[in-house]
């Protein structure tokens, strides 16, 4: 009887192997975006598990008689590192994007090879192409999980890099709906002129749009964004008024009596814990964090709220 070829099946394992050493140096890097501990663990966990497959990768490839590539490793680290470069001058979402698309590939192709490895009779491959499938199923589910949280808002578990973050927030405010008069304009430059000009080079960029509301806001963040949202409201401005609400809630600065929570400052760990359990809008639970984070920073509250918004996106992205 013929012995079955196997040079179909050794080129996809060669391939998930490459794949597999820029998914462990890509969950790395992640560790330092992970805004929880649990995360950060997760992660960890995630690049150490990565590179348990890689060894057992190799190992099948050695048994079909093929030579794993000495440099995998290194094209991973090198692919891993362009793409994280790459992904500073995107918006958080396609960086998301290309994670899940690298896991959708890696998916596939373990599945791919399970089917290669049926065909020629190769058991231990059907079992390693097993294991693969059920890491990258599990990997697309927590990638897509993250997408949600981030698309309803946040708090995502991995936090945008500052690069990212400035990106975001100048999408935000370029594509905020005004509608005001030239006499309520007139007013609000009017109001936030003596406010100390500290704003930024995020908003500075977005001026040469013309966007009436990053003029608005060319002070200091906190105050000018308060007072904005009080001008806009004012002049039932409404929409625009809530758009601003959203950022002032997202960068921490809502006053305690605006906060979703009532007398959340006099609340302990527990007592917090069990009130953002409660919770059942996106929009509240991110207020929550970003309050949490600027002010008490207790981890416990933080994971808490990231694991309720987690449950909500799940729902949403339809996993569960």
């Amino acid at each position: 009887m013929s012995t079955p070829d196997t040079s179909t099946l050794l080129a996809q394992l060669r391939a998930v192997l490459t794949l597999t050493n820029t998914e462990i140096q890509v969950a790395e890097t992640r560790i330092a975006q992970a805004r929880t501990e649990a995360v950060r663990r997760e992660l960890a966990e995630n690049a150490d598990n990565g590179r348990a497959r890689a060894e057992a990768i190799e190992a099948a490839i050695r048994d079909l008689g093929g030579i794993p590539e000495v440099v995998g490793p290194f094209l991973g680290r090198v692919t891993a590192a362009i793409k994280a470069m790459a992904e500073q001058a995107q918006p958080f979402d396609e960086a998301l994007l290309g994670d899940l698309a690298l896991e959708h590939q890696l998916l596939d192709r373990a599945r791919y090879i399970k089917a290669l490895a049926t065909a020629a009779g190769r058991r231990e491959v059907i079992a390693l192409a097993d294991r693969l499938v059920t890491a990258h199923s599990a990997t697309v589910e927590w990638l897509t999980t993250v997408l949600a949280e981030d698309a309803l808002g946040g708090p995502a578990a991995l936090r945008r890099t500052p690069l990212q973050a400035a990106a975001g927030t100048a999408v935000k405010l370029f594509n905020l709906p005004v509608s005001w008069s030239t006499r309520g304009l007139d007013r609000a430059l009017d109001t936030v002129r003596s406010t100390p000009p500290a704003l930024g080079d995020l908003l500075s960029r977005g001026a040469h749009a013309g966007d009436v509301a990053v003029k608005t806001l060319s002070a200091s963040r906190d105050a000018a964004l308060e007072t904005a949202e009080q001008v806009t409201r004012n002049e039932g401005a409404d929409s625009a008024a809530d758009a601003l609400h959203s950022i002032r809630a997202t960068t921490g600065v809502l006053e305690p009596g605006e906060l979703p929570i009532a007398g959340y400052d006099e609340l302990n760990v527990s007592q917090a814990v069990a009130a953002v359990k409660d919770l059942t809008d996106p929009a509240d639970i991110r207020a929550i964090v970003a309050y949490e984070e600027a002010h008490k920073n207790r981890h416990g509250v933080v994971s808490a709220a990231q694991t309720r918004l987690a449950a909500i996106a799940q729902e949403v992205a339809g996993l569960t």
